[in-house]
């Protein structure tokens, strides 16, 4: 049983979203503002977040920012589900931190798919991290013991997302890995094509991995994108 928490100042939303996931036999907790929200995530640590964006006081955005900042729930996996369906609010809800995006109105069925690939991470943690083994390609290794990686001597944190989308594009290091393939084995789920949430992720790790004159990731455009693990230098196809 997962312990889910929604934070929702729509009651009827928070209702209709607990009631589906206590009969696929999740624990659901809810919030009505962002407030309680923060306090119950950090006094529980749900292994799930699903979070409202147009909340009065404090934002769905803040509440995603002050999740990730605090170590004690900077693992836990989070769900925006909201009214807000333009692209420049899905990015900012991917540079706020959120792990995946759904646009209200929303279907049941497509809700629970997206919680069930959320919740492939165990307690909070990548399904990936929980192999035993140290991952190393080239300059890069990732530490699945505790979400990070490390980059030459220098450590690197990672969120959920991040660590497992670093984990597949190294498990195919040297090879172009297509956006559609990391939604899929990333997200647990094969939706349309959805271009912006792999470029705001993969623009995040980047920010984490890589220096100014050092980078690792390059973009195949039109194919998808490549693990360098020697590393490259900047302009070499970034």
């Amino acid at each position: 049983m997962s312990r889910i928490l929604v934070i929702d100042d729509d009651a009827a939303i928070a209702e209709l979203v607990k009631i589906n996931l206590e009969l696929l036999g999740h624990q659901v907790t809810t919030a009505s503002d962002g407030h309680k929200g923060l306090a119950l995530a950090q006094q529980n640590r749900p292994d799930l977040v699903v979070l409202d964006v147009m909340m009065p006081d404090l934002d769905g955005f803040t509440v995603c920012q002050r999740l990730r900042q605090n170590p004690q729930t900077h693992p836990i996996p989070i769900l925006m589900l909201t009214a807000l369906g333009m692209t420049k609010d899905k990015v900012q809800g991917f540079d706020s931190g959120a792990d995946d995006y759904l646009v209200k109105p929303f279907e049941i069925p497509e809700l629970q798919v997206r919680i069930r690939a959320l919740l492939r991470r165990s307690g909070g943690v990548p399904q990936s991290a929980t192999l035993p083994e140290i991952l190393h390609a080239g300059e890069i290794t990732l530490i699945p013991e505790n979400l990070q990686a490390k980059v030459k001597e220098r450590m690197v944190k990672l969120t959920p997302t991040e660590f497992e989308i670093l984990h597949c594009l190294m498990q195919h290091h040297g090879q172009t890995v297509s956006t559609g393939k990391l939604l899929e084995e990333v997200w647990g789920y094969a939706p349309d094509d959805d271009v912006d949430t792999i470029r705001v992720h993969i623009r995040h790790l980047r920010t984490r991995l890589e220096t100014p004159d050092r980078k690792y990731i390059k973009t195949v455009y039109g194919g998808g994108y490549q693990l360098i693990p020697e590393g490259f230098a900047k302009g070499a196809g970034d």
